[in-house]
């Protein structure tokens, strides 16, 4: 009986391996040169970790049991609530500002569709203990720093911007309750990936009121900074999340990426850690699920028991990336070639021994090397370096062992070299 990988999880064979090694890769290297610095924990914790975090909802949403000693525990569908209980174990010895990112492996119990599955990998940077909007533009910046390193480009991919500071400042100032104001931004959330009718009925049963209705629609169809302040009367806190939205497109601008960039009032994030900034990165034709977003949490260490420290930061899955990065046809022409250094190759099966004694040679000088296990004819072998795109060629023979010499031919000019043993050895340690 045949047995299928459970469903909204995927099989990596070596060619998607190798897709999944430079996506993660480019991660790695983007990170390091911005500053960031790579942590990891447990791919389980303590299901209360989550649950203070997103409350207990969450519970429908990832993979939870209780251990041997009835503990309730989870797989970590996300490493933000490690990081902050991974820093608040150190807070007092950590040099501030903390920049980490790590590239986790997550599952989530949801419904497997495109672009979204029950496992996958996110890269993850945070900054910590930074409340200046600096901070909010460095991270964006790393990842379209990432996203154009892959040969993305304004045309492909848009980085949505708005303000949940903001928003909850003019929705206050509209009379909304502040009780109203986190199921709200949940229902914002989804204004996006609904049709409008059905939003207008959602936002009805969550808002009596015909004119605040009105007046929030309008809100979400604001285009620019600058109409928020012709258009809303603001108290004070919305005019200073008005300001600061105001500069972290100036530094974006500076940092040469604003071509990426957009206010869209409509991105509010459903998460409710979220105090401040707040982005999601989309492809400009709209035809995927968001590729990544993030924002400022300024009380998330604080709610697991820690100082009040600033932070803001993003998640990018590899899912929609991939599919994106394929569609666009960057994806195989980025992706390294697998190359042997050299194929050992032999006239005649007596000199397999004598082959094994070179490859392990070889191997050891660090050189990637293969051959062939059946003692098929020389041509045959040779077939199957230039499958493997090996470099050069050993050659062992009847002539060439009574000498002590080898064969070595270069596969791509077709080439050979008589070579004596020793210095063919000699030759691999320069």
């Amino acid at each position: 009986m045949k047995i299928p990988p459970v469903k909204g999880t995927r099989d990596f064979y070596p060619s998607d391996m190798a897709i999944r090694n430079w996506i993660i890769d480019g991660w790695k290297k983007v990170s390091i040169r911005n500053g960031f610095e790579e942590y990891d924990g447990p791919i389980f914790e303590y299901l209360k970790i989550f649950q203070i975090k997103s409350g207990d909802e969450i519970v429908e949403q990832l993979f939870s049991f209780k251990d041997r000693g009835g503990r309730e525990l989870a797989i970590r569908p996300e490493i933000t609530p490690t990081l902050a209980r991974m820093v608040n174990q150190r807070i007092s010895s950590l040099p501030k500002p903390i920049k980490w990112f790590s590239v986790p492996r997550l599952c989530r119990a949801e419904r497997p569709q495109k672009g979204r599955f029950r496992e996958f990998f996110q890269w993850n940077v945070d900054i910590i203990g930074v409340e200046d909007v600096l901070a909010d533009a460095e991270v964006i910046f790393c990842a379209l720093d990432y996203l154009q390193q892959v040969g993305l480009t304004p045309n492909d991919i848009v980085c949505k911007i708005s303000s949940r500071k903001m928003l909850a400042a003019v929705l206050l100032s509209m009379g909304i309750s502040q009780n109203q104001l986190e199921p709200l931004y949940a229902l914002l959330d989804k204004r996006n990936r609904v049709p409008p009718d059905t939003f207008e009925q959602m936002l009805a049963q969550q808002i009596a009121d015909k004119n605040k209705r009105k007046r929030i629609l309008e809100l979400m169809n604001i285009k620019s900074i600058q109409q928020i302040s012709d258009l809303l009367q603001l108290n004070e806190e919305a005019k200073q999340s008005v300001d600061e939205l105001s500069r972290l497109f100036e530094l974006l601008e500076v940092m040469g990426v604003a071509d990426f960039c957009i206010f869209d009032m409509s991105i509010v994030r459903g998460l409710a850690y979220y105090t401040g900034i707040v982005f999601e990165l989309y492809d400009r034709a709209g035809k995927f699920r968001a590729i990544g977003g993030g924002g400022r949490f300024d009380d998330l260490l604080q709610q697991f028991g820690g100082p009040a420290l600033p932070a803001t930061g993003f998640g990018i899955g590899d899912c929609v990336l991939t599919i994106l990065l394929k569609e666009k046809g960057l994806l195989q022409s980025q992706l390294p070639t697998c190359q042997l250094d050299y194929f050992v190759a032999f006239t005649d099966k007596q000199f397999l021994q004598k082959a094994i004694e070179i490859i392990a040679k070889l191997r050891r000088k660090g050189l990637a090397v293969n051959f062939s296990y059946k003692s098929a004819n020389l041509s045959k072998q040779l077939k199957q370096a230039s499958a493997q795109n090996a470099r050069k060629c050993v050659i062992i023979g009847q002539e060439l062992y009574r000498n002590n010499e080898l064969i070595i031919k270069d596969m791509a000019t077709g080439q050979q070299e008589l070579i004596e043993f020793d210095r063919f050895f000699a030759a691999q340690s320069n």
